[in-house]
């Protein structure tokens, strides 16, 4: 293990100062000033070519090349990449065996230095992708993330070198076989995202940086003081002294200035007189009640704000050179510091001074005309006037921010202070929102451009003190180095085939996050801005719907599987509400190749996982594990192709990447994956997605199964893993079925199936509860029967014969008087009687062709409904339609699936993932 300020690069090792020798990707260099200009040099040249490559970002080249570290680091396609993994794989390592998925709590570390030190839109905490790496690789193994966002994988890769974290995290699963360093390669598209990740990846060289910065923010202290100081006690104005000179004169006068609220200034519609929201809303005996209604002090009137036009203040911009009309917005609080205690105040003669003084004097050298694009987020801005990004400051924030910048050039650290600065700026612009309720401000609206009608001028000098002792802490906790950075899209990668050893993924989610645009200022501090022609969103202003943002998950799926070894595992965290989202990234990443083994939900309540199998587990965070199959395995299931062969190649493969038993606490679950439907469904989906014939129908799929595997608690195994499963159940005291709400017909059967298998019961005992059940059912969702769904899923004991063994085993548990008898004894008989159970498989077999026919039944009227006029299908059941397509796509009939695909609304497409599998896959067919 590397020892603190030691900088390990990709198996060399670096000398602690920047004039010692190092040596990279085989060339020796002086130090590292020549190493950085000879690869800087390299990469100019390279330029054009990697302009050609999905992604490469909108800037210039003199500012791409000055942000980046080369070869390590590029704020563009980095053409290293290649390079490294060569170096990487020279030393030869066998690859670790995984069998199976692992399931963890992904809330941890949050509370961590580096995680806390730079914020960003979306981050998992680095100690919990640990876990998965720890798990799926060991040391030397290439891991990849393709939305690196903030670079916590790169972190994790580092950390896992760290004995002491990795001892910590693992507990008493902690081995020293564990303990080392893996090799990330991170993707973004994000110039913002890279270059944060670049930030905490690199080991920075303490205390020098520190002291760098901390003297910069020392020298802006020293000159600005004043700017950033008002008046503790009375003090007239003294005429013909600047304000600097007055401050100095009376410096005991003074305390520092923490905040500044401003408030936005409105006409009232009565008198058109100025209607401060401040005054109008915010109760002055306490500063905290706030009236919904703002009342004019001038008239007495009273509007709701919507109901009000903002006044605007006509002002030369020397930003942008031009003349603006922005919302005029006046300051009405001042949160300071004096002798030791906190106060409020209303601004005094010397703080609008000084407000006057920065907007008449400041020069802003390092602050360029940047305008803002029309988009879902940059339009709020647009919408209230702001149309440059710099408009988003107050005058001194902003000159306080221009003058950091140009007080950083020529420390060698210009870098590090746009880090530093990066990581400061979300609470010093006029997003900065104060809550009355609370009296505090309390940041800016999350994921949003929101501008309050109450904003927060930060003290930036102490923000930026604030700020640097937290990446303090960030650096002192990040020792090693070492990760290769490419700031491009992960749509089409350079990346060699089969070489990466592990993939993590926290994608973007349909339209959750407006990444680019919520990137867009911070990028303009940077000059490199992010090319979202393959940003992977939903957004109308850029025209991409949910269609466009399922082809671009598609194309990042398919190079993750490129890239990946053959029998390796993708980690994919999930965290969106919508379903249809959901079904998205289900379909592209198997329709990748990849084979999902696992999807777990996060219940923060119970503080682990639980299998899921509806698309009411969207409402959690989720966590999807899946593999790529074996080489010899894809190679035989094309040989078995036309045969019933390939599925059983295919479920051989498949069940020994399941887990086998999941429990805690002495509770058992059902492993989900294990199901028959389940493992009939991923089946299918393989061979439907990879171009495979469909080799066998659910009916004889069900009778083969329950001949060629031995089954417990519903759930399939191998020989291999019974006694395992058997050994690990006899000690678990409960068995928890999993939660679902009744959505459509499929979910609707399983919850009964869960009913029943707790508890054997009649119709009319399961008949209140199921119909409390139905509130979820969607509009066009035609639910059949009770006694419908009952008769063609499930079976009735009336008394013939012995009483089935599911119903005997509840009767002997909860009946003391019944244990003991026989399954023919009259006792038994009557307490079992009208009793509807679970069947055994070999009779779910029997049931559903029974099922089957009628739902094939039901298809065919939906067609003849259909024939001969353009009518939509208002309801429908939705099992009908499943039961259609897949018959019809095995019968190559995609003309059928696409007819009433068109038909039904899009909706239920795109939140059906077995209906979406066929339809799009019909599309394809067909040329469409």
């Amino acid at each position: 293990m590397a020892k603190k300020n030691e900088q390990l690069s990709f198996g060399e090792k670096h000398s602690e100062a920047d004039n010692d020798p190092v040596v990279c990707l085989g060339i020796t260099f002086n130090n590292e000033d020549e190493r950085r200009e000879y690869f800087r040099n390299e990469l100019k040249k390279k330029l054009p070519e990697l302009k050609n490559i999905e992604g490469f970002p909108i800037g210039e080249d003199e500012d791409i090349i000055a942000l980046s570290d080369p070869p390590y680091y590029t704020l563009c396609p980095n053409p290293w990449i290649n390079d490294f993994i060569e170096e990487w794989n020279l030393e030869h390592r066998e690859k670790k065996k995984v069998d199976e998925p692992l399931a963890i709590d992904i809330s941890e570390g949050k509370n961590d230095p580096i995680y806390v030190a730079h914020t960003y839109h979306t981050k998992v905490p680095y100690k919990a992708i640990m876990r998965y790496m720890l798990y799926y690789t060991k040391p030397g193994d290439i891991v990849f993330d393709g939305f690196s966002g903030t670079g916590m994988t790169g972190v994790a890769a580092e950390k896992c070198q760290d004995e002491k974290v990795v001892r910590d995290l693992m507990g008493d699963d902690y081995s020293e076989e564990m303990v080392g360093k893996r090799n990330a390669v991170l993707v973004d598209i994000a110039p913002a995202a890279t270059f944060i990740g670049q930030n905490h990846s690199k080991q920075t060289e303490l205390p020098e940086t520190y002291d760098i910065l901390r003297n910069i923010i020392n020298k802006l202290r020293t000159e600005y003081t004043w700017s950033v100081s008002t008046l503790g006690t009375t003090l007239e104005k003294v005429s013909g002294k600047s304000l600097k000179d007055t401050y100095s004169t009376h410096t005991s006068y003074f305390g520092e200035i923490n905040y500044v609220i401003w408030s936005e200034i409105y006409q009232c519609p009565s008198c058109n007189q100025e209607l401060n929201y401040w005054e109008a809303t915010v109760e002055e005996k306490d500063g905290k009640d706030v009236n919904k209604e703002l009342s004019c002090p001038h008239c007495g009137a009273s509007f709701l704000k919507r109901n009000l036009e903002k006044i605007l203040d006509t002002k030369f911009d020397p930003v942008a050179n031009e003349i603006v009309e922005i919302p005029k917005t006046v300051p009405v609080r001042i949160n300071y510091t004096y002798k030791g205690k906190r106060y409020n105040k209303k601004p005094d003669w010397y703080d609008i001074e000084v407000f006057k003084w920065f907007e008449k004097y400041s020069d802003y050298m390092k602050v360029t005309k940047t305008k803002f694009f029309d988009g879902v987020e940059t339009s709020r801005p647009i919408k209230n006037g702001l149309l440059y990004f710099h408009q988003v400051y107050t005058h001194k924030n902003l000159s306080l921010l221009d003058e950091f910048l140009q007080k950083s050039d020529g420390t060698g650290k210009e870098n590090e202070a746009q880090f530093l600065l990066g990581s400061a700026i979300s609470r010093l612009s006029k997003f900065n929102r104060y809550m009355p309720q609370h009296n505090r401000h309390v940041g800016p609206m999350a994921n949003a451009l929101y501008l309050p009608s109450l904003s927060v001028e930060i003290n930036p000098i102490s923000q930026l003190e604030l700020q640097l002792n937290k990446l303090l802490n960030a650096w002192s906790e990040n020792q090693y180095s070492g990760n290769v950075i490419s700031t491009q899209s992960s749509t089409c990668l350079s990346i060699k085939d089969n070489s990466i050893d592990y993939i993590f993924l926290d994608p973007p989610f349909g339209a959750n996050i407006m990444y680019s645009e919520l990137n867009f200022i911070r990028e303009a501090w940077l000059k490199v801005f992010t090319n979202n022609k393959k940003e992977a969103i939903e957004n109308k202003s850029q025209g991409k719907t949910l269609g466009d943002y399922t082809n671009l998950m598609s194309e990042t799926f398919k190079e993750a599987y490129r890239i990946l070894k053959p029998n390796s595992w993708i980690t994919v965290e999930f965290s969106n509400t919508s379903a249809s989202v959901w079904n998205a990234i289900q379909f592209v990443i198997q329709n990748a190749g990849f084979v999902i083994a696992s999807v777990d939900a996060l219940d923060k309540k119970r503080g682990g996982f639980h299998g899921i199998i509806t698309t009411t587990g969207v409402k959690q965070d989720l966590v999807i594990s899946a593999y790529k199959p074996t080489e010899e395995s894809v190679i035989q299931m094309k040989s078995e192709s036309n045969t019933e062969d390939s599925a059983w190649t295919f479920i051989n493969q498949h069940l020994k990447k399941l887990p086998v038993f999941i429990g805690v606490k002495g509770n058992a679950s059902v492993v989900v994956e294990r199901t028959p439907r389940i493992l009939y469904d991923r089946m299918i989906a393989y061979h439907v997605l990879t171009g495979l014939p469909i080799p066998i129908n659910a009916l004889d799929f069900q009778e083969e199964l329950a001949l060629r595997y031995p089954m417990r608690d519903g759930m399939v195994f191998l020989e291999s893993q019974v006694a395992e499963y058997d050994k690990k159940r006899i000690l678990a005291k409960d068995f928890a079925q999993q939660s679902l709400f009744v959505s459509d017909e499929n979910s609707a059967i399983e919850w009964i199936r869960q009913q029943l298998m707790k508890k054997p019961q009649t119709r009319q005992d399961i008949h209140p509860d199921f119909m409390k059940e139905l509130q979820h059912i969607a509009k066009h969702e035609e639910i059949p029967e009770l006694d419908e769904l009952l008769n063609q899923n499930f079976l009735r004991y009336d008394g013939d014969g012995p009483v089935s063994n599911q119903i005997l085993t509840y009767l002997r548990r909860s009946y003391k008087d019944l244990r003991g008898l026989e399954p023919t004894d009259n006792s038994v008989v009557e307490k079992a009687i009208h009793r509807w159970y679970v069947p055994d498989p070999n009779k779910q077999a029997d049931l559903e062709k029974l099922r089957e026919k009628s739902l094939l039944r039901e298809y065919e009227s939906y067609l003849q409904e259909l024939e001969g006029n353009k009518k939509k299908l208002k309801t429908f059941r939705t099992e009908a339609i499943r039961a259609g397509f897949k018959k019809a796509y095995s019968e190559k009939d995609f003309e059928s699936i696409v007819k009433v695909g068109e038909r039904i609304p899009e909706i239920v497409i795109q939140e059906d993932d077995k209906l979406l599998m066929y339809y799009d896959n019909a599309c394809i067919r067909l040329g469409l």
